[in-house]
């Protein structure tokens, strides 16, 4: 009797094991399916965030062959609003990056350039940012291993970090670079972010397109109410040349860098918001157009640019 007692205790036992072991199985199964579901979700996001993408650049291709200049009029501009498609839905807008300072301005064929730097500083002192991380951004640029004086930094200085790390030497290849350098706190970061960008080449500010802070920087006296006062009235009027912004009466007797402004722009900043299922993509390409109105994508990523 006691022998079937273990026997049926055993049994049951296994069948207990047998069941736990199903179940394990069976919900292992439900989470690969819906993991694989959602992988499939996120690619069908991203497809979808491609196609937001060559709307973008055929806008762009349009423009170009319609006219030669750049205002925030135009049709690149409009942002396009969230639309559902079949599965989804998607969202996005072109920014003008050129209407931004390009931080990789600041050194040219490997030489820093006093002008840029002049109104990268300017920038700063309109945002009440501290000026003295000019130096230290320099030198995660330029080539060399020496230290701008006094308030710059090469690899000594972020060799000693609690995790260690090395100076590029080279263009920046997004703004976001700014948060590993010396000096830069998160705070100062978030308030520049808005009016920099980080282009592989020296590019002129747009000034059809430059926001307040950046018509600042590159009209050296200009206060912000004029600035205003410009953008109000170019979104009616349009700067057609360097020669019409120059003469502005607002613009005129102040000094300006003719060389670091412009009417027109050749790099875009294309903005995807994408959404199938539980997919949701955020797709930030960098496209490059040229006078002959060809448009390439030269940098994609995901989640912050």
């Amino acid at each position: 009797m006691r022998q079937s007692g273990v026997a049926l205790i055993t049994a049951l036992l296994i069948t207990a094991i047998a069941a736990i072991a199903a179940v394990a199985m069976a919900s292992r199964q439900q989470i690969d399916i819906r993991r694989t579901g959602n992988v499939i979700d996120v690619d069908r996001a991203y497809m979808f965030a491609l196609g937001v993408e060559d709307w973008a650049t055929q806008v762009l291709i349009r423009d170009r062959k319609d006219n030669q200049i750049d205002n925030l009029e135009e049709d690149w501009a409009t942002v396009l609003p969230p639309l559902s498609v079949e599965g989804g839905v998607v969202a996005g807008r072109v920014n003008d990056v050129q209407g931004l300072f390009n931080l990789n301005n600041l050194v040219n064929n490997g030489t820093p350039s006093a002008v840029d730097r002049q109104i990268f500083e300017r920038l700063l002192q309109n945002l009440g940012v501290n000026i003295d991380i000019i130096g230290a951004v320099i030198d995660w640029l330029d080539k060399d291993d020496q230290q701008t004086f006094p308030d710059g930094a090469e690899d000594i200085e972020y060799m000693q970090q609690d995790i260690p790390y090395r100076t590029p030497n080279s263009p920046m290849a997004s703004p976001s670079e700014l948060v590993l350098i010396k000096g830069m706190s998160y705070e100062d970061y978030s308030t520049i972010a808005p009016y920099v960008t980080a282009l592989p080449e020296r590019t002129t500010v747009n000034v059809n397109t430059a926001p307040a802070q950046v018509l600042m920087a590159v009209v050296d006296g200009l206060t912000e109410s004029e600035a205003e006062q410009i953008i109000e009235e170019r979104s009616e009027d349009p700067f057609n040349d360097i020669g019409t912004f120059m003469s502005h009466t607002l613009v005129q007797n102040k000094t300006v860098n003719q060389d670091s402004i412009g009417v027109a722009s050749h790099y875009f900043m294309i903005n995807a918001a994408t959404q199938f299922d539980q997919g949701n993509i955020m797709l930030y390409s960098l496209a490059f157009r040229n006078d002959k109105a060809e448009v390439q994508v030269i940098m994609r990523a995901q989640g912050v640019y």
